[in-house]
């Protein structure tokens, strides 16, 4: 079970959290949802749903390999429901918190700034933003910077 500041039944409906094989102390999802929800309002998107699915390596994994058919760890997969940038986000966003504790090290960073990190990465993704070129990574990491730099708690 997850320690979340507000209850899981009393959560915002667009944003979601869920917890899968994992146990973390979950700080503020009320000021998380409210972040999230501001960032994509000011890429001009609105939200129908999303949901946060924080897991272990092996949990992601095996959607990695089921649904992607790669065979590699990693430390977010998004998918996207909508079908055009028209219409409201909907997707889901898996999270390895295991790679997020071992980036967060490797980053010399903290494992919050990395989990929010992560985060609006996969809800940029939402946004309809890429990252398998270099001009188009750096354009993320932009964002991503750009909004976490708006993150207060």
């Amino acid at each position: 079970m997850i320690f979340p500041s507000l209850p899981l039944d009393e959560q915002p409906e667009h944003i979601q959290f869920f917890f899968e094989e994992v146990q973390f102390p979950f700080l503020y999802p009320e000021l998380i949802s409210k972040w999230i929800i501001d960032s994509l309002t000011e890429e001009k998107k609105a939200i129908n749903s999303i949901s946060y699915i924080f897991c272990n390596d092996s949990y992601l994994l095996q959607v990695n390999q089921e649904y992607l058919a790669h065979d590699t760890f990693t430390d977010v997969i998004t998918f996207q429901y909508h079908e055009s940038k028209e219409e409201p986000i909907e997707g889901d966003i898996f999270i390895s918190t295991e790679r997020i504790a071992e980036n967060a090290v490797k980053f010399d960073t903290t494992f919050d700034i990395e989990l929010q990190r992560v985060m609006i990465h996969g809800a940029l993704h939402l946004a309809g933003y890429k990252d398998k070129s270099t001009k188009d990574k750096t354009l993320m990491t932009e964002k991503e910077n750009y909004y976490l730099s708006k993150f207060k708690i």
